[in-house]
């Protein structure tokens, strides 16, 4: 039987791409977007997240084998928070119990390496209290709303729930990656403006020299959604990627003692951020 995904974000840039790729290879991709796609729902708002789950659970037949949470923004605004944050954590929640009822579960969605960037910490602690009223408003007073800490905020969530509690009961391996650079619409303006472009480049350097495209983050995401991923708790940094670390190994490796030590340290360094 093929496997049934939902894909938000699916309309344009790694989404689009992803949806394809699934499809391609015999899945059934249920596409989620603002204004196109099988499902149209307004992630930024409150409002917009019981229909969307509502309408999946009708054309997924009330089961899902995937999600994969594709949509994202990188504007200094609130809606930033909004979207990368809490439209991402009721994504994933709201379609957990669908998940539940699938064949080798899985859900992963795109954090960024943005999230290894300074932020307040206090706004990343409003966020994963689930005010989404105080957190944009103290997001917002301190001039903090922007993607940087909304991912910061996501891969924590992800990282507390990919091995405990409702999720790790019901078998569904709860991941994500987290990119540097990628060719899409979204980062246009950026990369081909001189002036953002060498701030980018600063704030993320691509120690192989070039920016990813769609179509490889489109392959490691189905491939965290597919049977074959069978760990979990991965935060994988896709194109300029350090590690991807998990309770028991680290992909590319058959033993972990073979990890260089400057990797290690990295690592520990990135679970003492996410924590």
């Amino acid at each position: 039987m093929a496997r049934t995904v939902v894909i938000t974000g699916a309309e344009s840039g790694i989404g689009n791409v992803t949806a394809e790729f699934v499809e391609r290879r015999g899945w059934r991709p249920i596409r989620v977007d603002l204004m196109e796609g099988d499902v149209c729902a307004n992630l930024a708002a409150t409002e917009g997240h019981v229909p969307m789950v509502e309408r999946v659970t009708t054309l997924a037949g009330g089961r899902l084998d995937a999600v994969i949470a594709c949509d994202g923004l990188t504007l200094p605004h609130p809606i930033t928070l909004q979207v990368n944050y809490f439209g991402m954590v009721a994504t994933l929640a709201g379609l957990r119990p669908l998940l539940a009822k699938g064949a080798n579960p899985r859900a992963v969605a795109i954090s960024s390496r943005a999230l290894l960037m300074p932020n307040d910490p206090v706004v990343v602690a409003a966020c994963l209290g689930g005010d989404e009223a105080s957190s944009v408003a103290t997001a917002e007073g301190k001039g903090e709303v922007d993607n940087a800490l909304s991912k910061r905020a996501l891969t924590r969530w992800i990282w507390r729930n990919a091995i405990n509690g409702e999720w790790s009961r019901a078998n569904i391996r709860l991941n994500a990656i987290a990119p540097g650079i990628v060719a899409t619409p979204m980062t246009a303006a950026m990369r081909h403006d001189r002036t953002q472009r060498r701030g980018l480049n600063q704030a993320m350097p691509m120690p192989i020299g070039q920016v990813a495209h769609p179509e490889e983050t489109a392959e490691l995401l189905a491939w965290l959604a597919s049977p074959a991923k069978k760990s979990c708790e991965s935060i994988g940094r896709k194109s300029g990627a350090l590690q991807v670390g998990e309770r028991k190994k680290v992909i590319g490796f058959d033993d972990p003692n073979r990890i260089s030590g400057e990797l290690r340290v990295r690592m520990a360094r990135t679970r003492r951020l996410v924590h």
